[in-house]
């Protein structure tokens, strides 16, 4: 859309559903609707501005490349096409007049903002919402995250799934779509029936089993497991030591242990799945300790899941046969080799509903959770922070639900659904992290460790600094750590697990984000003392005289672009480099536009004083949009 006359920093043609106050946009507008009139005949879909930070800044704030790539199409070299869009162009109100001075190289168009259009965006974005508008069509998105089993410790596996589907589900939130947060909790089938029956069994023996806590439950979990695989460990014996008769006796003997426990445990499922009241209340007490300590885990992680949030397998039993009658009853799904599958066009692998022995798998599950998550929750959009190991998977059971029009909104609109896949967390060795024993890390004896470490650098650094401040400070600064470096890092992408790294106080870190956000804090307080009115301040103008200033500024104005940019891609790591950007200009500012040393006057002191105030707050808004919490002083 063309912007002519009065600079105003509106909608896009690149940003068509929320305004922003970024001058990328302004400028795309205006180079995009000179690019019409110079090339009439360009499909719409080529007319690109491509503006982009100058690479050269003392040649400008901005640069437009778009000469390079359109010029061949049209016909031109991209020297003269950048000659013809310079001619065409009308950037009043916004940046100084082009002219063939504005041309660098091949075809590079530089542009430099007016100061007082970037003292007017600031001035715009100096308001409570920091210049994000609501969206012009206000979505339901529902986020699958964390995904707990019960009676299983949370793992650090479960760290990324927790801490990006949290961070995608606040910035949603942030752009002004509803959200709902679903946990799918693993709490249904054999092996839960199988912990449920050794509760009974512990209980029949005089145990309160009440009591028990997660790390019993966990102990259970693997020694019922472990058991009712007796027989493949048993036939190991066998083999190493060459079918001697003690060993045949003992396989025997596994084996028979092995098969009545697997038939207790059947039949306990039974039970359970029948309503049987000890089996429920047993398997109460499991889900309540399970996910005691697990949304305690997600509260120190602060990440926005509750109970209530959870839903469970065992919600959707009674949704899973009708689901696959109706499947049936309209062929969908088919008969193949015993089990019913579903087959995809563009996908070799059928899905797999129900098996042979009529038992449902996760796919069917997952089939019932999206035509809840549509139907019932109204879901527009349903995102899977899920693994990129399940790739597959999702690509199967998304196929499936539109194939069976489970994906259909109440205004018959095809919901959008999204596997947000993520990479592995490695340790230094390069491997899946695990613990030295070769299983799973637990993931709060992590954060443990992560507040141990993070209190001594603390202590190191304000060594008369009291407990009582100490503590919280360290636990802020912990979290911090941990989810920055899972936050930043692109969700696909493998990354490696380092203290040593994620714990720094300098480079891209969370510690490096909250010591800028303190650092400011501590300016403001050091103004207050000095007796300097920082409410006077808030409405002083800006001084952008200096070009770290002028870079700071031209950063801080991105803040709503990129947030958008980081919702619609759901990829935290776009908002967690910004951040570090803003937080690296803040350093450089402060070593090169002074705000309360002597000889620094008023005028200028208050206009820094308010660029410092507007960068804090964007850095603590982008914070609490990821999730990652700050402290007021370090």
């Amino acid at each position: 859309m063309e912007r002519v006359g009065t600079y105003t920093f509106v909608m896009s043609t690149h940003t068509k559903d929320q305004s922003t106050l970024d001058p990328t946009a302004a400028l795309n507008d205006r180079f995009c609707a000179a690019i019409r009139a110079v090339a009439p005949d360009l499909p719409e879909d080529q007319v690109l501005a491509h503006i982009g930070p100058s690479r050269q800044p003392k040649l400008g704030d901005f640069q437009s490349n778009c000469a390079m790539p359109i010029a061949k199409r049209v016909g031109m070299k991209p020297r003269d096409f950048a000659s013809k869009i310079v001619e065409a162009i009308d950037v009043s109100g916004i940046a100084h007049p082009l002219s063939e001075e504005s041309i660098a190289g091949p075809g590079f168009i530089n542009v430099s903002l007016l100061p007082e259009a970037l003292s007017t965006a600031l001035d715009a974005m100096d308001s409570d919402q920091l210049g994000i508008a609501p969206p012009t069509e206000r979505k339901t998105i529902v986020v699958d995250v964390c995904g707990v089993n019960l009676a299983k410790q949370m793992h650090v596996g479960h760290l990324r799934s927790t801490v990006i589907g949290d961070a995608i589900a606040r910035v949603q939130e942030r752009l002004g779509h509803a959200v709902t947060r679903q946990s799918h909790v693993g709490d249904w089938g054999l092996p839960i029936a199988m912990v449920v029956e050794q509760l009974s069994v512990m209980e029949d023996e005089g145990a309160d089993v009440s009591k028990v806590s997660l790390a019993e439950l966990n102990a259970i979990y693997k020694k019922v497991q472990a058991k009712c695989k007796a027989e493949s460990r048993a036939l190991a014996l066998i083999k190493k030591v060459g079918g001697h008769v003690k060993a045949e006796i003992e396989l025997n003997e596994r084996i028979a242990d092995a098969n009545a426990a697997m038939e207790r445990a059947k039949a306990r499922l039974v039970a359970l799945q029948s309503g049987d009241e000890r089996s429920v209340r047993l398997w109460k007490i499991i889900y309540d300790t399970t996910m005691t300590a697990c949304l305690h885990t997600c509260d120190r992680l602060h990440a926005n899941i509750t109970d209530e949030h959870s839903a469970g397998e065992s919600t959707y039993r009674d949704e899973l046969a009708p689901l696959v009658q109706d499947l049936i009853d309209r062929g969908i799904a088919v008969e193949d080799d015993g089990a019913l599958v579903v087959h995809c066009e563009g996908i070799k692998e059928p899905t797999i509903i129900r098996k042979r022995d009529g038992g449902f798998l996760y796919a069917t599950t997952d089939l019932a959770a999206i035509k809840r998550r549509v139907g019932k929750l109204g879901g527009d959009e349903i995102v899977y922070c899920v693994d990129s190991r399940q790739g597959l998977h999702f690509k199967q059971v998304f196929a499936a639900a539109h194939k069976a029009g489970y994906d259909k909104t109440t205004d018959g609109k095809d919901a959008v659904l999204v596997h947000a896949m993520f990479g592995t967390i490695l340790g230094e060795d390069n491997k899946p992290l695990k613990s030295r024993s070769g299983e799973n890390l637990n993931l709060s004896e992590l954060l443990d460790e992560a507040v141990t470490r993070a209190s001594a650098s603390v202590a190191e650094k304000n060594p008369d600094m009291p407990a009582s401040e100490r503590d919280p400070i360290s636990e802020a600064v912990a979290m911090a750590a941990v989810k920055y470096a899972d936050l930043s890092t692109e969700r696909i992408k493998d990354y490696v697990f380092s203290f040593d790294r994620m714990l720094a106080f300098e480079g891209d870190t969370g510690p490096y984000l909250l010591y800028a956000i303190a650092r400011i804090k501590n300016l403001l307080r050091k103004a207050t003392d000095k007796g300097v009115d920082t409410d006077a301040a808030k409405t002083a103008e800006f001084s952008l005289d200096e070009p770290t200033e002028r870079s700071m500024a031209l950063t801080i104005l991105r803040y709503p672009s990129m947030l958008k940019a980081t919702g619609e891609n759901h990829e935290p790591h776009r908002l967690c480099g910004y951040l570090f950007e803003l937080a690296s200009l803040i350093a450089k500012f402060y070593e090169q536009c002074p705000v309360l040393k002597d000889g620094v006057d008023d005028s200028t002191r208050d206009g820094r004083m308010r660029l410092s105030m507007i960068a804090l707050r964007v850095l603590e808004d982008g914070c609490d949009t990821l999730g990652i919490p700050t402290v007021d002083r370090m």
